[in-house]
């Protein structure tokens, strides 16, 4: 098993490999074991990150369907609970004060459940966070690795 050393505390990855028809089950499993409620969502164009959030969405009672925010940025939605759950997607933010100019702050203060896709632009803006990374594998199954930081 693999540790990683952060803030004098161990953190163990937790690791899925799975193929997309049990993207359902995945996503119940990772909802389970969240820590915060910031999640920054990290893989190649096409990996899943949007259809896991999708899956994660819908985890959570959202009445919506979680789809790509890339052009409006963010996406609100609401959970099972009426709290609420915000999509992000930074792939087209070029400088953080873009991001400041649309309030990112905000949300990522606010407490409520932030999915965050392409993260690294406003990683400085965030102190803990769940971090997800997705690779495809060569068979066509994901990996999904989940890490508290």
């Amino acid at each position: 098993m693999l540790f990683c050393v952060r803030a004098s505390r161990i953190f163990a990855p937790m690791q899925w490999d799975y193929h997309l028809k049990e993207l359902d089950q995945v996503a119940a499993g990772l909802s389970q074991n969240l820590r915060h409620p910031i999640v920054c969502f990290e893989g190649d164009l096409g990996a899943g990150k949007t259809t896991l959030i999708k899956s994660l969405c819908a985890q959570l009672g959202c009445a919506d369907t979680a789809n790509s925010p890339t052009f409006s940025l963010i996406n609100p939605y609401r959970d099972g609970q009426g709290n609420p759950v915000y999509h992000f997607d930074c792939y087209r933010l070029n400088t953080l004060e873009e991001a400041l100019d649309f309030g990112v702050e905000e949300y990522l203060d606010g407490g409520n459940r932030c999915f965050v896709e392409w993260p690294n632009l406003i990683l400085p803006l965030i102190d803990h966070y769940d971090h997800i990374q997705i690779k495809v594998l060569p068979d066509g199954q994901r990996q999904l690795t989940l890490e508290h930081l």
